[in-house]
C-alpha cells in the first residue's frame, strides 16, 4: 500500500511529509522502505512529547491543553503543520495511545490518523484498535497509509470529474 501511495504522488508530481507521535518513526520507515521514495518523501518529525506538537508543528496550545494530544483536530493540525514545516504538498500524521496505560482520558488503542493536502484536501480517521503496543502501532501505520492512498485517489477522481464533466 505504501508503494501505491508513493506512486500516486510521483504521478501527480507532489511531495509528502510525516508527523508522528505514537508510531515513533514507523510510518516514515514504512514509506522510505519503498525503493524510489526519495522522489516524493520530504522528511518527518517525530513529536512524541506533547509540547513539541505545538513548538515544532504549530498545533494550537490551547487545543492541546483542553483536549490533550489524542484528538482528531490535533492530528489534523499535525498533518497541516508538517506540510508547512517541511515544505510538502501532503502531510500525514498519527497520534494516539499504544499503551500500556490510558492517556489524556483515552483508552489504549484510541488513535487518530490525519492527511492534509493541497486546496483543503484531507481527512481525519478515529481508530479503536485492539492488541498489544506493537500491533496498535503497526495497525496505525497501515491505516494512515490507507487514508493517504484514499485521499489521493478520491482527490484525483474529483479533479477528473471536475475537468471532464463527471462521466
Amino acid at each position: 500500500m505504501a508503494a501505491g501511495a508513493l506512486a500516486a504522488l510521483v504521478a501527480r508530481g507532489e511531495s509528502l511529509a510525516v508527523a508522528e507521535s505514537l508510531t515513533g518513526g514507523l510510518l516514515a520507515g514504512a514509506l522510505t522502505a519503498v525503493p524510489g521514495a526519495s522522489r516524493v518523501f520530504r522528511g518527518s518529525v517525530t513529536a512524541y512529547a506533547t509540547e513539541l506538537k505545538a513548538q515544532v508543528l504549530g498545533v494550537d496550545g490551547a487545543l492541546l491543553a483542553a483536549r490533550g494530544a489524542v484528538d482528531g483536530e490535533v492530528a489534523r493540525q499535525m498533518a497541516d503543520g508538517v506540510r508547512r514545516v517541511l515544505g510538502a504538498d501532503w502531510g500525514i500524521a498519527t497520534t494516539g495511545v499504544a499503551g500500556p496505560a490510558p492517556q489524556d482520558g483515552q483508552p489504549v488503542g484510541t488513535v487518530f490518523v490525519a492527511v492534509q493536502g493541497p486546496d483543503g484536501a484531507g481527512g481525519v480517521r478515529r481508530l479503536a484498535l485492539d492488541g498489544d503496543r506493537h500491533r496498535i502501532r503497526a495497525s496505525s501505520v497501515r491505516m494512515a497509509v490507507e487514508l493517504l492512498l484514499n485521499e489521493l485517489t478520491e482527490n484525483a477522481r474529483a479533479k477528473d470529474t471536475e475537468q471532464h464533466g463527471g462521466n
